[in-house]
């Protein structure tokens, strides 16, 4: 049973500096198959500030997901991953490292920070529609996650 079984939009923290590629991943989110929140911290500092804030903030849904880029302002991208696998509140939600870099040291940092999966982002609009996707269609309607 995935995210989606309870009939809930899906909420996703998307973690982008830029903002072609903010714009892109709504633009295929209102494609997917299910109604999905996208949020949205445009560096590492907000996002571990919103990530912070979840139950106080009713602003601040907690995330089915959290989408990250790598390069990010203020915080880098595996530092937020770093401070959200640390933390016992958060350590539980998956994690999937979207950015440009195919470097293997980074693949293999983000694993080695506990990242659920590590995807590259493509540049061709028709991919990175199908990527966005595939990532909310496994997240949403594949996984299995207790008490689901």
């Amino acid at each position: 049973m995935g995210l989606g079984d309870g009939g809930r939009a899906m909420e996703i923290l998307l973690v982008e500096d830029n903002p072609a590629d903010i714009r892109l991943t709504k633009e295929a989110l209102k494609e997917a198959d299910r109604e999905v929140n996208l949020n949205v911290a445009v560096d590492g500092v907000s996002a571990l500030q919103y990530l912070r804030t979840i139950g106080i903030s009713p602003d601040h849904p907690r995330p089915d997901l959290i989408l990250l880029d790598l390069n990010l302002p203020k915080k880098n991208g595996r530092q937020v991953l770093a401070e959200v696998k640390a933390d016992p509140d958060l350590r539980t939600i998956p994690v999937v490292v979207l950015t440009t870099s195919t470097s293997d040291e980074d693949i293999l940092a983000s694993y080695h920070l506990h990242a659920n999966c590590y995807v590259h982002k493509p540049m061709d609009l028709e991919c990175f529609i199908e990527v966005i996707l595939s990532i909310q269609s496994f997240w949403y309607r594949t996984a299995v996650w207790p008490g689901g």
